[in-house]
């Protein structure tokens, strides 16, 4: 259960700083990517989920 709170409060810390640091820019990214077809961000979050499962299993092997 700790490293899961861990995980989550980086994800968090990660997830917050764009807002904190350029949310002008956020706004702008947001506006771009609702013009993006849905089958596009499926495509977009299927990559990134692979690749966190990749990352998850290089760390947790070597």
């Amino acid at each position: 259960m700790k490293y899961f709170l861990t995980a989550l409060g980086l994800a968090l810390v990660l997830e917050g700083m764009p807002y904190f640091i350029a949310p002008g820019s956020v706004k702008k990214t947001l506006a771009m990517i609702k013009e993006q077809p849905e089958k596009s961000l499926r495509l977009f979050g299927l990559l990134a989920m692979l690749a966190g499962v990749f990352l998850l299993y290089v760390v947790n092997v070597f």
